[in-house]
Parts: structure tokens; C-alpha cells; sequence
């Protein structure tokens, strides 16, 4: 190896003095000296895993995978995918390598370990090549080779427990002769579903093995499906604190993303790297696990797991590679400075403002009352842990003297309505007035009547406001509002209006807050000043996640759905007249009802009229925003009753409508919707403990733009409940944060990634409110100890796990952390090993020190 690094270096100097000895006569010195150096790292290193940068020097020729391969079959996940990471990695290879070999600093051969897109394109060349790929359409760089065969493939369905359910599934399956394999992770649970299979007579048509897999699969044209346990029960729920008080804003957020190999990271002492994974390293004698980024050039940086809190995954914009970090020189001191500036002054604009409204001072309302403990018991259904926590936290907040300002987060049809009614029947047997503020006419219909029907059996009188009401109507409710006899008010942008004067308004609930405009947001500032304020998101936009977040306003979330709520199953795909009459006759067989959305009002009456042939027994109606407002409520209400089988509307049914009788959604151009659009509409169905269906649907000779592709790959992998934070992350990364932050600094959240960005605001934050803001010289606090500490392969198998819960290892502090954490391992996994509990306790003794 040292023969052959001097070789090596020494042909590179004599080629730059050949070029121009004066120019370059410092470069090769440069290569002299880094030979030298090299060889004696090699000879002394203790680790030989440390060495696999130079690998190449100890063998007469480097080899790659493909090398492996004559004749053998190539499988492509999601070949676009990699197209994209290869043409990224191979434009920084170029700019890291033609500076670094100028610089003396490497050599050609040094370069042997890193291939680009050319390379890896190579491979496919000569053998059979099957692409997995989430729908049909054109292949980015192997449309030139000799066979390719498209495996489609589709997310397996979920069953939250529900047996019953998964056993009429295991007999569709076979009845559309497909081979069904159920994935399992231990005996016990085999022979519970070999029984089961049994007692359905399919075991000679499904195969229960035990194994690994995470997440199930279908691929259609094949006629295979693999079912796992994850599918089948779900992930199983953390042991509910032990009597602790609540945390001030609710659920901790350890990340809001999931980081994977490939990834770009974000260190905050070192900067950009891209994460390798995890890997175990034997240190003075015992086993330890480091997290491995790659810097520019050939740089690597091997974190330990307990410091996994101060490395977040990079989120920017996506399709915007960005620029790779060197672990040496003072460009990352300097960015992140910059930021945090930039942050300060932000903050202090925003703190300035938040100050203002303490300062002003608010109402504190009465501790809960008889009556409010009578109308609580007569919700008639169990409510969840984390409804229950949301409720008390915003009543503790509504208890004090100041305003309340509070973010109540959750998915859709997670019972946020329920908790807002609780505060506002405090706030109205409190005898103040209270306000809910909804962004369309149809949910200001919908919570009037779900409300009105709460309060019935109290003295309240409830009244609606928006366009569905005549001009004479409006007149005496904003005289009701006005003289205090009208307690609840429900409306639309109406009620920013300026004849609408609060007797005496105590609380505001604001609904979908980001679907109001600029003007409306100034209004609402205004009412904001001394009432209390109560705002419901299932998709929060990024600015609110952020001030949220990072301790600007205060949150609760509700992570935990109804029982018996099964996810939405969800399908994209182009447009098939097949698919929507089989969809639609199949709810309407089951009793049900179905949506159709077409988001223009010309041409929607041809898609009633295409439903109407595809299906001549249905009873279809059209609702859209241009119909007459007694016209527009009339066919909502018919269909309500269940007048109607299917429903062709615009978006107007996007927010908010609870029709639980619904449960088919058949988006036509779904590529033309936002992300989050998508998302609140399949909310519009599984309302109810019925497993429903969505499908979106795109026109079968268009090309998807890469943006409309990417959010109909995200709806289809955000199935599973509470996933409102990454559809909101995934937006951001989308649409980019112009929007969100102005120019300037979304251009400093740009250079530094998300999470980092609303790590110094907090910082920044905690300075202006009186906590200790950290220095801006950053220190890295390590804690060396001769112990094994590690998470065991044979304990927790799927590095994906693992990366979680290092994750949530690395920010334990306290005593009570380390009993969380505890329980979750437990609960989880089995009973904890040893290193894994030195673990536990070094991250404690970690963060303690900082």
C-alpha cells in the first residue's frame, strides 16, 4: 500500500512540474508531504474499518458490486430517484475534485472509490433490467437498454388490528389468484395467523413466514402481495406517562423527518455532509456505534450515537443539491453566523410583537365549573389520551392572566372539533362571547350544526354568519353579536367585517388559519391583541410549525386517532373509467356514498354526465363555489341525508366536511393539487370506523411535472395517521420557503437546512425571554468512558429503528427522559441490554454537560 501511495503522488507532482514547476511547485511539495502523512496514518491506524477511503491502494485493481455481475438480474427501485442523487453527487465530485487536485491535495487514484452517474448508468448494460416505480411513465437514463420490464408497485393496505378486515382482504386476494405471503417478526404471532388463515380456509392459498420486513407490498401485474405485522397492527403505542405533569407545549417533537442513508445532514459544528449510515467501531476494546458523514472531498466524520441531537437531517428545497462542507477552514462558522443574525433580528421583531399582547394583558377565565363536567360527559364518545391532554393544556392556558396563543395540531378527523367545543363552553359559562372562524361557507355549515347540536342541552344560542344567511339574517346576527344575546358565533371571512362589534368576545377558534389571505391575517392580528386564541391545523403551513416549534407559541397535538379508524387507503394512478365505475359501485353495494372532485366549474357537469354513464343507477349531484347559496346548501344537505350516492364537486368540500356515510374519493387531474390540498382532501373520507378509499388520478397521455410528481409520490407514502408534520415538511421542501420566511432568510434556512434554522430561533428566543441563549463559539461536548454502549443488531434489527431511537437516546436529560425512554424500549422491544442502558445513562451524562 505505501509502494504504491508513493508511486502514486509522486507521478502527480512530476505531472503539475511539468505543466509549471513555479506554479505548482508548492502543490507538489503538498502531494510529498500528504504521501508521507498517508502512509504513516495507514501504518498506525488501530482500526482497520477506519481505512476505507484508501482500499484501493492495498489491491492491484479497485472493483465495484456490478463487477460481481455477468449475467445476472438487475432490480431499480425507483430508478428516477437515483438518476437525481448520481447527477447531484456527480456535479460535486467535479467541483470538489478539480479544486483538491490543483491544490495538491489528492490524486487521480484517490478518486477510484467514487463513481458517478456515467458508471453506475454502465451497469445496467447486458442483462435484464425490472424498474420498481410508484406509477407508469418514462425512465430517466435505461430507456436505451436491451429489455426493461416495469414491476409497479403499491403500498400493501393497513388494518390498524382489524382482523376481520384483513381477513376478508387475505380472500379477495386469492380470489383475484394472487400469492399472498403475511410477513410476521416472531412464532407466537405465526401461529395466531396460521390460525386465522385456517379458520378462513386459506392455508393452502397464503404463506405465513417469519422475517423482516418493515412495510408490505403489491405489485398488481404480478399477482404478488406481501402483508407485514406492521400492516396488520400497526406500530405499537407508547406507555402513557406516568402521572407526570404534561409537558408545557404538548408532545415532544424529537424530528419532524426521517433520516436515511444517502441523506444530506446538517452537524452544527461542522456543517453539510451526507449521511452513510451507522456504523460500529471497536474503541479501546468495546463496541461502540457512530453515525458516519462524508464531507467534501474525502473527509469523514464519525459522530457518536449520543450526540445524534446536535445532527439533523437537511431540509431545503428539494431538487436543490447543497453545497458539501469541508471539515476544515471557517466557511460553516461564518454561514451559521450569518444566520443567526439574521435569526436575532427576526426574533426580535416577532418576540416585540408577542410582548405587546402579554403586556396588554388578558382574562382569566374560572377553574371548570359543574356545567362544564355535565357537557364534557355528554360527548358520546371516548375520547383519546392525547384529546384529553389537548383539552386540559388549553384550559390551563385560558386560567391565566395573559392571552392564550395556542397551536392545536392533529390529522384529520382526530377530534380537534371536540376539543375546541370544550374551551369554548368555558369561555361562554364564563359569560363571555366566543367566535369561531372558519375559512368556507361549508364548514362554517358544517361546525354550526355540529356545535349547535353539542350545546343543546345548555343555555346557549348559537348563530352562523357567512353568505348562506339573507342580507336581513346578517343584519340581526350582528346586532345579536353586538348586544351579547347570541353566545357563539360561526362565520366566514364575514366576520372580520366592520359591522361585526364583540359585546364581550373571550375567545377566538380559528380554523385552517393559512387558507385566510394577507388582509384577512392583519384583521385577525387586531382581535388577537387581548382574547384568547385557539388555532386548529391538520397541515400546518411551515411558518406556524416553525414559530411553534421553536417556543413562539405554544402546542398540543393529538397523535393518537379514534378507535376503530382504519387509514385511507390511497391509489394513484391515470385515469380509468374501469376503476372509478368498479369504486363507486362497490360503496354504493356497501350502503355508501362517494365523492368525485373536478376542480374546474367548466366541464364539471361532462364528469356528472361520464359518471352518470359509467354507473346509470347512481343518484349523482354537482355542488361547486359559483351556485346560489340556498341552491349549494340544498344539495350539501340532500347529500348529508344520503339523497345522493355520488357527489361531483370542486375543492369546496376540501376543509372541514364531516359526512362519515362517505367513503370512496376519486380525484380527476390530481396532479394539478398541492400537497397539502391532497392531503385535507382524502380527509374528507374514513370519517368512520369503514375502511375507505381514495384515488388520484392523473390524464393517461400526460408527462407529470417533477413537482406534481413528487407530491403525488408523498400523499401515497403518507398513509399512515398523524402524518400533517411531514406533509407540511414535504410541502416546504416542494415549494421552497420564499413564501414562508421572505428572501433573505429563507435564503439563510437555505444554507444552514430546517431544523438548524429552527434550533437558533428557539436560541434566539429563549435569549429575548431571559434564558440563556448558547455561545456563538460552539463547543462540542464528548464524554469518552471504556464501555460498551450500542444498540444490538439481535435487539433492534432494521436500521431505520435504530436511527429513531438513537434519536430520541441522544435528547434524554432528565431522570424522567431516562424513564420515558425506558418504557418505550420495553414496550417495543423486550427488556433492555446492557450496552444499551449504557447508553441510555451516557446521553444523560452528555446532555447534563451541555
Amino acid at each position: 500500500a505505501a509502494a504504491r501511495i508513493n508511486k502514486a503522488y509522486k507521478a502527480q507532482a512530476d505531472k503539475l512540474l511539468k505543466k509549471d514547476p513555479e506554479e505548482y511547485a508548492e502543490s507538489a511539495e503538498n502531494l510529498t508531504k500528504r504521501a508521507g502523512a498517508l502512509c504513516e496514518y495507514i501504518s498506525n491506524a488501530s482500526n482497520i474499518q477506519l481505512l476505507d477511503n484508501y482500499l484501493h491502494y492495498f489491491y492491484d485493481e479497485s472493483e465495484f458490486l456490478w463487477d460481481y455481475m455477468e449475467n445476472g438480474i438487475l432490480i431499480v427501485d425507483d430508478p428516477d430517484s437515483i438518476y437525481g442523487h448520481l447527477e447531484a453527487r456527480s456535479k460535486e465530485l467535479r467541483e470538489d475534485t478539480a479544486l483538491m487536485l490543483e491544490k495538491g491535495q489528492i490524486v487521480p487514484k484517490d478518486l477510484e472509490m467514487l463513481t458517478g452517474i456515467k458508471e453506475f448508468i454502465s451497469s445496467y448494460q447486458g442483462r435484464d433490467v425490472y424498474v420498481l416505480t410508484p406509477f407508469p411513465k418514462r425512465i430517466r437514463g435505461i430507456d436505451t437498454y436491451t429489455e426493461i420490464k416495469e414491476l409497479r408497485g403499491i403500498q400493501a393496505p393497513v388494518f390498524n388490528g382489524r382482523l376481520e378486515i384483513l381477513a376478508d382482504d387475505l380472500k379477495a386476494f386469492v380470489n383475484r389468484k394472487y400469492a399472498v405471503t403475511v410477513v410476521v417478526t416472531s412464532d407466537s404471532i405465526k401461529k395466531d395467523m396460521e390460525s386465522l388463515v385456517d379458520t378462513e380456509r386459506l392455508s393452502d392459498k397464503v404463506s405465513v413466514v417469519i422475517g423482516t420486513l418493515t412495510h408490505g407490498a403489491e405489485l398488481p401485474d404480478e399477482k404478488l402481495v406481501w402483508i407485514t405485522e406492521g400492516d396488520i397492527f400497526g406500530s405499537r403505542r407508547r406507555k402513557i406517562r406516568r402521572n407526570r405533569t404534561a409537558k408545557k407545549n404538548g408532545t415532544p417533537l424529537y424530528s419532524v423527518t426521517d433520516l436515511e442513508k444517502g441523506d444530506y445532514v446538517v452537524h452544527e459544528n461542522h456543517g453539510i455532509g451526507v449521511f452513510q449510515g451507522i456504523e460500529a467501531l471497536d474503541v479501546e476494546g468495546e463496541r461502540k456505534d457512530y453515525l458516519k458523514i462524508k464531507y467534501a472531498g474525502t473527509d469523514l466524520l464519525y459522530v457518536p450515537v449520543e450526540q445524534f441531537d446536535i445532527v439533523q437531517k437537511y431540509i431545503g428545497s428539494e431538487g436543490k443539491a447543497p453545497k458539501i462542507n469541508r471539515l476544515s477552514g471557517s466557511e460553516w462558522k461564518h454561514t451559521k453566523l450569518k444566520a443567526r443574525n439574521a435569526i436575532r433580528e427576526m426574533a426580535d421583531e416577532l418576540i416585540e410583537l408577542y410582548a405587546e399582547r402579554s403586556a396588554r394583558g388578558g382574562y382569566a377565565f374560572s377553574m371548570d365549573s359543574p356545567w362544564q363536567r355535565e357537557f364534557e360527559m355528554d360527548f358520546p364518545f371516548v375520547e383519546t389520551e392525547d384529546q384529553l391532554r389537548a383539552t386540559e393544556e388549553i384550559k390551563h392556558d385560558m386560567e391565566k392572566p395573559e392571552p392564550m396563543d395556542r397551536l392545536l395540531l392533529g390529522d384529520v378527523g382526530f377530534g380537534k372539533t371536540e376539543v375546541a367545543a370544550r374551551a369554548l363552553f368555558k369561555c361562554i359559562s364564563d359569560g363571555k362571547q366566543a367566535a369561531v372562524l372558519v375559512p368556507t361557507t361549508l364548514l362554517a355549515n358544517q361546525h354550526y350544526y355540529t356545535l349547535k347540536d353539542r350545546f343543546e342541552h345548555f343555555p346557549i344560542k348559537v348563530g352562523m354568519l357567512s353568505r348562506f344567511r339573507s342580507p336581513a339574517e346578517q343584519k340581526k346576527i350582528t346586532q345579536g353579536v353586538s348586544d351579547g344575546s347570541i353566545d357563539l358565533i360561526i362565520g366566514t371571512h364575514r366576520l372580520l367585517s366592520d359591522d361585526v362589534r364583540f359585546k364581550d368576545l373571550g375567545l377566538l377558534v380559528i380554523d385552517e388559519e393559512q387558507r385566510f389571505g394577507v388582509a384577512h391575517k392583519e384583521k385577525i392580528k387586531k382581535l388577537k391583541a387581548t382574547v384568547d386564541v385557539l388555532t386548529l391545523s391538520a397541515t400546518p403551513i411551515p411558518r406556524t410549525l416553525n414559530m411553534s416549534l421553536s417556543g413562539l407559541r405554544d402546542m398540543s397535538v393529538i397523535e393518537e386517532p379514534p378507535e376503530e379508524r382504519l387509514p385511507v387507503r390511497t391509489y394513484v394512478m391515470e385515469q380509468d373509467d374501469e376503476i372509478i365505475r368498479e369504486a363507486i359501485t362497490r360503496e354504493m353495494e356497501r350502503g355508501g356514498q362517494a365523492f368525485v372532485v373536478f376542480n374546474r366549474i367548466q366541464g364539471i357537469r361532462q364528469i356528472a354526465d361520464r359518471i352518470q354513464r359509467l354507473v346509470p343507477n347512481a343518484e349523482i349531484a354537482v355542488g361547486h363555489g359559483r351556485m346560489s347559496e340556498n341552491e349549494l346548501e340544498k344539495i350539501m344537505m340532500d347529500f348529508i341525508a344520503g339523497t345522493y350516492d355520488v357527489l361531483v364537486a370542486t375543492t369546496i368540500i376540501e376543509n372541514g366536511i364531516d359526512i362519515p356515510n362517505a367513503n370512496t374519493l376519486i380525484v380527476i387531474d390530481a396532479d394539478r393539487y398541492g400537497l397539502s390540498q391532497l392531503y385535507q382532501l382524502r380527509g374528507r373520507v374514513g370519517r368512520s370506523n369503514r375502511l375507505a378509499y381514495a384515488y388520484l388520478m392523473y390524464n393517461k397521455d400526460k408527462v407529470l411535472t417533477e413537482d406534481a410528481e413528487k407530491r403525488l409520490r408523498a400523499i401515497r407514502e403518507f398513509t399512515e395517521f398523524g402524518a400533517g408534520f411531514k406533509v407540511a415538511m414535504r410541502d416546504l421542501q416542494i415549494r421552497g420557503a420564499g413564501n414562508m420566511l421572505g428572501s433573505e432568510q429563507s435564503g439563510h434556512m437555505m444554507s444552514i437546512g430546517y431544523e438548524l434554522y429552527c434550533k437558533l430561533v428557539n436560541d434566539a428566543v429563549r435569549r429575548i425571554k431571559g434564558g440563556k441563549e448558547p455561545d456563538d463559539e460552539d463547543r462540542e461536548i464528548s464524554v469518552e468512558l471504556a464501555l460498551s454502549a450500542h444498540i444490538p443488531d439481535w435487539y433492534i434489527s432494521s436500521e431505520a429503528l435504530k436511527i429513531e431511537m438513537y434519536k430520541k437516546i441522544a435528547n434524554v436529560r432528565t431522570a424522567d427522559d431516562v424513564i420515558d425512554i425506558c418504557d418505550e424500549l420495553t414496550d417495543r422491544f423486550g427488556d433492555i441490554p446492557r450496552e444499551t442502558m449504557n447508553l441510555v445513562k451516557l446521553s444523560q451524562l452528555t446532555g447534563t454537560a451541555r
